[in-house]
């Protein structure tokens, strides 16, 4: 879930999907359209690329508080993955059928009308972009405060300062134009896979030696599925943009589907090995309890040094998360605000450092906001998860029933790639999406209930606007 969704949601998919396609457009014309240029081996690597981020290093504690056995934990990390390669089918089709540097805001736009697609893209700006960049300072800030200890100076909330500390440095420099290229955020992707190794050679070290978890298996007495799956599609986030690669395949048919199939089957795969590898060395319950499970599990196999270097493989990873997140983000922001009123200082691009400051200091102000809010309930990373879950799981079930809506309203749309088995994975994974949503709003907790109006804000706002904005969002967009 932090970037388009909250994780992250969670990947490097912005800085290539919307930023870079953005440029490639505004030099090649409006007209212009992404060229089939990637081999399946390039799309696995971008695939994985976009998904595998800092949320695996933090969210697996919530998902074993939430769950009863080790065994119970694996089978929810599988579900994520296969349900998560379900979802990827569903915008494949729609992003080679409607190729569009706008990903799911274009999808939405055509299948729900303009106003929807304003709502959205709303709700990448107020919830889910920055949510998500709240959500990645807190893991920064948890995992810093393993080898830094700044409570004596910055009391409780050391994490949320060091959070908000992170976030005005990447808008500085934003704004200054300094950008992290696609090479560098690949190369940042890199380096989290060999944590995740890590963690399983650590684990395996452990198990050849005969040395037993540091804590029991003891698990909740009654396991909540959906509170896990919430954290569990959190780590997978970034499939959606993955997704939008399929207007670049050279195979247009098969290529997408091999692409996402071997891309999230080697996520799948390396996420139940880190979890594997927290659970043999930390045990379920001690899992459970750590804020910092892969600098745990480092310290306890291989001593501080190990932990030193996992901290900042994991500060590294939200860092690179987060700046793209702030490159991407706030260009959907200009862009909607540019359609919707032209006049907006949001609308407005600085044509001498090649960003929209505006949206940019905008995104940078809410994601503060949000440390702060954060910061006071003493959730931290937990709170932010809340905040942004069921705005965007409410707009990937509307995602994956738009593959129906469009199948009906544009049927004689050439469609390169069809979802297998339709309507019934459309379907499925649409009643699944509305599972989860439905979880992130089943106790009413505080984040849940500021997402859900901070959105209702959005539709306020929208709805003033009224002809006015009816008027300049209907009218047609070229192709």
């Amino acid at each position: 879930m932090t970037a388009s969704d909250p994780a992250a949601s969670s990947s490097t998919a912005p800085v290539r999907t919307h930023a870079q396609a953005a440029a490639s457009e505004g030099a090649s014309g409006q007209g212009a359209q992404p060229r089939r240029i990637l081999d399946v081996k390039h799309a696995v690597a971008l695939c994985v690329g976009m998904v595998v981020g800092a949320g695996i290093f933090k969210t697996s504690p919530m998902v074993a508080q939430a769950l009863s056995s080790p065994e119970q934990l694996y089978i929810a990390w599988a579900l994520g993955g296969l349900l998560s390669v379900i979802g990827g089918l569903c915008f494949a089709e729609l992003a080679a059928t409607f190729p569009d540097t706008g990903g799911d805001y274009h999808f939405l736009r055509r299948a729900y009308g303009h106003r929807l697609g304003f709502l959205f893209a709303w709700s990448r700006f107020a919830v889910i972009h920055t949510g998500s960049m709240a959500l990645l300072g807190f893991v920064f800030g948890d995992y810093l405060a393993q080898v830094v200890d700044l409570s004596p100076w910055l009391g409780p909330y050391a994490s949320a300062w060091m959070a908000g500390g992170l976030i005005v440095l990447l808008t500085g420099l934003n704004l200054l134009g300094v950008q992290v290229g696609l090479g560098t955020q690949l190369g940042l992707t890199s380096l989290v896979l060999v944590g995740l190794l890590l963690l399983g050679v650590g684990a395996g070290v452990q198990q050849g030696q005969g040395v037993p978890p540091a804590l029991p298996h003891t698990g909740a007495a009654v396991p909540d599925w959906g509170q896990a799956m919430v954290f569990v599609f959190l780590a997978y986030g970034g499939w959606s943009d993955a997704a939008t690669l399929s207007a670049e395949m050279k195979d247009e048919r098969r290529g997408i589907v091999r692409a996402l199939l071997i891309g999230l089957g080697l996520v799948m795969g390396m996420y139940l090995v880190a979890n594997w590898a927290y659970v043999r060395v930390l045990g379920l319950s001690g899992l459970a309890a750590s804020p910092a499970p892969a600098a745990d599990l480092m310290r306890i196999v291989f001593g501080r040094g190990a932990e030193l270097l996992m901290v900042g493989v994991v500060t590294l990873t939200a860092l690179s998360v987060m700046n793209a997140i702030l490159i991407a983000g706030p260009r959907t922001t200009y862009a909607a605000a540019r359609d919707l009123a032209a006049e907006w200082h949001l609308a407005r691009w600085n044509g001498r450092r090649g960003t929209p400051s505006a949206a940019v200091l905008a995104t940078s102000a809410v994601a503060l906001v949000l440390v702060a809010f954060g910061a006071i309930t003493r959730g931290g990373f937990a709170t932010m998860v809340d905040y942004l879950s069921p705005v965007f799981w409410f707009f990937i079930t509307l995602s994956g029933l738009a593959v129906i809506v469009l199948r009906r309203k544009e049927p004689q749309r050439a469609r390169p790639f069809r979802v297998p088995l339709y309507p019934l994975l459309p379907l499925v994974f649409s009643a699944c999406s509305a599972y989860v949503l439905w979880s992130s709003l089943v106790y009413v907790k505080a984040g849940a209930m500021v997402g859900v109006v901070v959105l209702a804000v959005g539709a306020l706002m929208l709805w003033g606007h009224g002809r006015r904005t009816s008027a300049r969002l209907s009218r047609p967009r070229s192709e």
